[in-house]
């Protein structure tokens, strides 16, 4: 198992201009990880190249994986000349993978921000055809480069681990895997136990994270909480310090006999470089301890 982290655990300082990508990847070089994913917010690199050839020589230089870019897609279109448009645009960073040596991707297939009634199952089997139809092209297209193109549970539409299973069958490629994010089941209120065993056979890329939960009908106060498909109250924590049963998962994961990488995605109020450190640190003990 290689250890490591998401740029995403770091926006609060990137976009506090107290970072950069390339300083992140000297952070994880620095605090023990191993690999990096890119998930360009905060900055990009498909229309910066010089940056991409940057990041490419500096991870090189200190010894730190590319795992793995994670992008936002949505083939659900409302005309075809929009839905091949997108694919287009996928393709863009396809190439853009090729190019920095990275053999793994993570797309969405739907917007992230949908409204109640694009989450119902209804709508997810109406859209089918175009997710799985997206999916296939970009899989298809990636597989001249050897990359991997990947659907996470994310996104509140083909986000319960069924849901991932029917888009992951229909695509049917054999370069076309799921990431499994621990946590993100329950944004549509599944037990993340259920939705990690489930899916682990089908997972090329493992994202760890932790929240804190409380009911639709205790209303947790301030702070960064967000709405479950249900309307319960989610809010990212430290990994191992919040209420998901990280240790029996971790557990999971590797007496299934996966070996490979595992990103920590840090989401708390905390300071991100303190949450993302003690993340980090959790994550190697709860795996060595398994």
């Amino acid at each position: 198992m290689k250890a490591g982290l998401s740029t995403y655990s770091l926006l609060q300082a990137i976009r506090a201009g107290e970072m950069t990508v390339l300083d992140v990847i000297d952070w994880i070089a620095d605090n023990g990880g191993e690999h990096m994913e890119i998930v360009p917010y905060g900055f990009t690199l498909v229309d910066n190249l010089e940056l991409a050839d940057a990041v490419r020589d500096k991870a090189k230089e200190r010894g730190i994986d590319l795992s793995n870019y994670s992008m936002p897609a949505n083939f659900v279109q409302e005309t075809d000349e929009a839905f091949e448009a997108e694919v287009e645009r996928v393709k863009q960073h396809v190439d853009l993978l090729h190019r920095m040596g990275i053999k793994h991707m993570r797309h969405d297939v739907t917007a992230f921000t949908l409204p109640k009634e694009q989450m119902t199952i209804e709508w997810f089997e109406a859209n089918l055809h175009l997710m799985v139809e997206g999916s296939r092209r970009i899989a298809d297209y990636a597989s001249q480069f050897g990359i991997t193109t990947t659907l996470e549970n994310h996104g509140f539409s083909a986000q319960a681990s069924d849901r991932v299973q029917r888009v992951l069958l229909s695509v049917n490629r054999p370069n076309f895997k799921t990431t499994l994010d621990v946590g993100n089941f329950l944004c549509v209120d599944e037990n993340p136990l259920v939705g990690v065993k489930k899916n682990l056979p089908y997972a090329s890329l493992v994202h760890v994270k932790d929240f804190y939960v409380r009911p639709f009908y205790e209303h947790p106060g301030e702070g960064d909480w967000f709405l479950t498909a249900n309307d319960n109250f989610l809010r990212g924590a430290i990994l191992g310090q919040g209420d998901l049963p990280m240790r029996e998962i971790i557990k999971l994961i590797k007496q299934s006999g996966y070996d490979g990488y595992i990103t920590l995605e840090f989401e708390g109020m905390e300071d991100c470089r303190v949450g993302s450190a003690i993340g980090l640190k959790n994550l190697k003990r709860f795996w060595d301890e398994a």
